[in-house]
């Protein structure tokens, strides 16, 4: 079975077409356990998300704030696997027919084999794979394997990077940019700043694929600011949170598809 990069570009490009930025949502697999991060994932997507990431939980996740670091050490508690992973992408890809990516350190996927990783994340109806710490220079195993099989490979970018890196980064990326749009690690912030605006403008300047910021955003308002800008809103902390602070799974859902909704609406308006 092949991956589904066409899909994940289409609902890109569907956004375009409506004068607007695509929601990309960020939940780790088995947080708060497998079966309600799977609902979880399916909420959001209810509420109003075009695109979701599923997080392969890690155990030092040196780029992440403190709540996902949180929603990891859940997950890994609980016993998550790789197997697990793929069934998140499976089941809320087979639920709502969205483009579903994971979203991982390098090492697990090392270790585990390019090819199988690929291969397997293609059968669970995947789109593609965010890599935030694998080097475009030691990319060319995984790339070669998600073209194979139908998957993005998708790079992150930051405001440090100068324009010749951005340009060997975009050249060799697929689906999307994802432009980190502050220096640091996730986590909801009042502001999400120009660098993110500078930073899309330099990418762009390199590549035709869309550009999808994340880091920071947590509401419609900042939702809005951003997809003046930039071709997607990538939204992570504020989702998680959602589910920390929840007393209970029935009412994190609610929470989670809520504020779905609510971003659904800023990416829709702009500002």
């Amino acid at each position: 079975m092949s991956g589904q990069i066409e899909l994940l570009n289409k609902v890109l490009a569907d956004a375009k077409a409506d004068n607007r930025a695509a929601l990309v949502a960020y939940l780790p697999a088995g947080f708060p356990t497998v079966d309600g991060g799977i609902e979880a994932v399916k909420a959001i997507l209810e509420g109003g998300a075009d695109i979701v990431e599923v997080g392969l939980p890690h155990s030092d996740p040196v780029l992440d704030g403190p709540v996902i670091q949180t929603a990891d050490d859940i997950a890994l508690r609980g016993g998550v696997r790789i197997a697990d992973v793929l069934r998140t992408v499976r089941e809320a890809h087979d639920a709502t027919g969205a483009p579903v990516l994971v979203m991982t350190y390098w090492n697990p996927v090392d270790r585990y084999g390019s090819e199988r990783f690929a291969a397997e994340l293609a059968e669970a109806g995947g789109a593609g794979c965010i890599l935030p710490d694998l080097p475009v220079e030691e990319s060319e195993v995984w790339r070669k394997a998600a073209e194979q099989h139908g998957l993005a490979t998708v790079f992150v970018v930051a405001p440090s990077s100068q324009d010749e890196r951005l340009a060997k980064i975009t050249a060799a990326g697929t689906g999307f940019v994802y432009a980190a749009s502050l220096m640091g690690v996730t986590g909801t912030r009042e502001s999400v700043g120009a660098q993110a605006e500078d930073l899309v403008r330099r990418t762009r300047a390199t590549t035709g694929t869309p550009v999808c910021v994340g880091l920071g955003v947590s509401n419609a308002t900042q939702a809005a600011e951003v997809a003046a800008f930039a071709d997607g809103v990538i939204v992570g902390s504020a989702f998680v949170k959602r589910l920390l602070d929840a007393p209970d799974l029935p009412a994190g859902l609610v929470a989670v598809r809520e504020l779905a909704a609510d971003l659904a609406k800023g990416v829709r308006s702009r500002v």
